[in-house]
């Protein structure tokens, strides 16, 4: 898959976190930073490079972040096969298909009475205001870009993010639910990320923070290979009922029982 290449600049976050038991901020935004590109580090040493995301183009990378909402992989790629077989995998047959049609070929994914509109929605501002051209919504500024990607139907902090990232190119880091239960599980946020915009902003900015050191011209990639190992790891060990043994991660939830142990005692 070729990206469009963009122009766009970094932009740098600065977050306000907090980690129980440290009683200087800075110096705790700091210990948390480095903590999460440690395990980022651990994490690619257990899984090796991921290549994400498993897309032939930057649409069918759309389609994907459009489809993948509250649903598996593998029902995504049921619907992107029949899309494929009915030629919608291009802005032209996206355009040339009746909302019915769409509707039925994404019905694998699940919501496609929601999702078929939300992607008609997509192609109809790429017409009217990047002329069709995804070449030229790539080169469109971060900031601005993800402002208009909000305001479209279907199209949330993740479902945006990952459409910049994977997509488009953009150095923006993504956040889900695996990431919020390894920031909760390791206590890296205080209080614990919810699962609503706050708490998914927060996330964002802990993964940025984790990789400022690094060079801005490796973010993008950096970005996309830790989203991916957040998911591994997610699927193998940090589940909704956690399975520790022989997770990657399994030391630093050790050091964290250590150091609050310390604390306690130093207390």
């Amino acid at each position: 898959m070729t990206l469009p290449e963009t122009n766009n600049s970094v932009v740098r976050i600065q977050p306000k976190l907090r980690w129980p038991g440290l009683s200087q901020p800075a110096a705790t935004a700091s210990a948390i930073a480095h903590r999460l590109r440690q395990m980022h580090d651990r994490l690619a040493a257990a899984y090796g490079p991921q290549h994400w995301w498993p897309a032939e183009t930057s649409l069918e990378v759309i389609l994907g972040a459009y489809l993948t909402q509250n649903t598996a992989w593998k029902a995504v790629e049921r619907s992107l096969v029949q899309l494929r077989t009915a030629g919608g995998l291009s802005l032209d047959g996206l355009r040339s298909l009746p909302l019915e049609d769409l509707q039925r070929l994404i019905r694998p994914s699940g919501f496609a009475t929601r999702k078929a509109p939300a992607i008609k929605a997509f192609v109809s501002l790429l017409d009217r205001e990047f002329a069709g051209s995804l070449e030229s919504l790539a080169s469109t500024p971060s900031a601005k870009l993800r402002t208009r990607l909000l305001a479209l139907p279907g199209v949330g902090p993740e479902t945006a993010d990952a459409i910049l990232l994977y997509a488009l190119g953009h150095s923006v880091p993504v956040a889900d639910e695996y990431l919020r239960r390894l920031a909760e599980r390791h206590q890296l946020l205080f209080p614990a990320p919810a699962r609503n915009r706050r708490g998914y902003e927060a996330l964002v900015q802990l993964t940025a923070a984790a990789f400022a050191a690094d060079s801005p011209a490796e973010h993008a990639r950096l970005y996309n290979e830790f989203h991916a190992l957040t998911v591994a790891v997610g699927k193998a060990h940090c589940g909704r009922i956690p399975q520790c043994t022989g997770c990657p991660l399994a030391d630093d939830l050790q050091q964290l029982s250590r150091s609050s142990e310390d604390s306690t005692a130093n207390g």
